[in-house]
C-alpha cells in the first residue's frame, strides 16, 4: 500500500500559512494530502492597534493561536505543531535547538514536501529568514542517524522548496495598498521582494480554492481587519490568477529535475 501524500509548511507566524500559500495548502488538502503546519511562534507581538490597547505577548499570542487552528481547520490541515518561540526574537534562538525541533517533527511526519521562506523572508523579516535556515538545517540534521532520538527513524526529505513571491505578485500588493510591503531593521528599510517569473519555477494553480483560502486569511482577523476589503478586491480588479497561481523554487528534489516549470510541488513523486 502505498504511504499517502504529506505536505509540511514550515513558518514564524501565525497568518504566514494563509496569506503566504493558503490557496495552495488548500487545493493539496482538498485532493487528500495529508497537510501539517509548523509555526515557531504565536505572533506575541504583532498587535496592530493603538499601543495603549495592546493586550500583551501572551494575551495576543492566545487570540493568534485561535486564529492559527481556525484557519488550519477552514484549509483542512490535519496537524499543527507550535515551537513555543517569541515573535520577533526568533532570530536569536539557538538555532541548533530550533533546527533539532524542526527535524524532530521532520522524522515523525515523513512529508514528502516541505515548504517555508525564501532566503529573503518575503520583506525582509529576521524570523522568516531564522525559519528558512533553521529549516534547511533541520533537512539535514533528520538525515543524519547520529542525531535525535526517542527512537525515529533518520529521514531524508525528498523535496524542499521556498514559498515565494513574483514580480507581478509584489508590484501589485504595492498598487493594491498604495504602498510597498516593507519592514525597518537595523536602521535600514528592506522591501518586498519579488522573484522574476523565470526562477519561481514551481506554479500551483489553486484558483479553484480561491473562496477557501479567502476564509483562511479572514481568520487572521487579528491582522487583516484593516484591509481584507482591498484583498476581496483582487478578483475584479487583477483576476483571481494573479495571487491563487502560487509560486515557488524548488530548493532540490532527489525524484525530479530539469528546467521545465512544475505545476505540482509532488511532480516525480506520484
Amino acid at each position: 500500500m502505498n504511504e499517502p501524500l504529506k505536505l509540511m509548511f514550515i513558518a514564524a507566524h501565525p497568518d504566514d500559512e494563509a496569506l503566504g500559500m493558503g490557496f495552495t495548502l488548500a487545493k493539496y488538502a482538498a485532493e487528500g494530502v495529508e497537510v501539517s503546519l509548523v509555526c515557531a511562534t504565536r505572533g506575541e507581538r504583532g498587535w496592530t492597534g493603538p499601543a495603549e490597547d495592546d493586550p500583551g505577548l501572551q494575551a495576543l499570542g492566545r487570540v493568534r493561536e485561535a486564529e492559527l487552528r481556525a484557519s488550519a481547520r477552514v484549509l483542512g490541515a490535519k496537524e499543527i505543531h507550535l515551537l513555543d518561540y517569541i515573535d520577533g526574537d526568533l532570530d536569536q534562538a539557538d538555532p541548533h535547538e530550533a533546527a533539532l525541533k524542526i527535524a524532530a517533527l521532520l522524522r515523525r511526519v515523513r512529508p514528502q514536501v516541505a515548504v517555508t521562506f525564501d532566503p529573503f523572508g518575503a520583506y525582509g523579516h529576521p524570523d522568516h529568514i531564522a525559519i528558512s535556515q533553521f529549516t534547511a538545517s533541520a533537512v539535514l540534521l533528520a538525515a543524519r542517524p547520529d542525531l535525535l532520538d526517542g527512537g525515529l527513524e533518520p529521514f531524508v526529505l525528498p523535496k524542499l522548496y521556498y514559498m515565494v513571491d513574483s514580480q507581478p505578485l509584489v508590484d501589485m500588493y504595492s498598487e493594491l495598498m498604495g504602498e510597498t510591503l516593507s519592514m525597518e531593521v537595523r536602521g535600514e528599510r528592506r522591501l518586498h521582494t519579488g522573484w522574476p517569473v523565470w526562477a519561481a519555477g514551481t506554479r500551483i494553480d489553486a484558483s479553484a480554492h480561491w473562496e477557501t483560502g479567502m476564509q483562511a486569511i479572514a481568520c487572521h482577523r487579528s491582522q487583516v481587519a484593516d484591509f481584507i476589503d482591498k484583498l476581496l478586491e483582487i478578483p475584479q480588479r487583477y483576476g483571481k490568477g494573479i495571487w491563487a497561481v502560487q509560486t515557488f523554487y524548488r530548493v532540490f528534489s532527489l525524484v525530479n529535475g530539469g528546467s521545465q516549470p512544475e505545476d505540482d510541488l509532488f511532480a516525480g513523486l506520484r
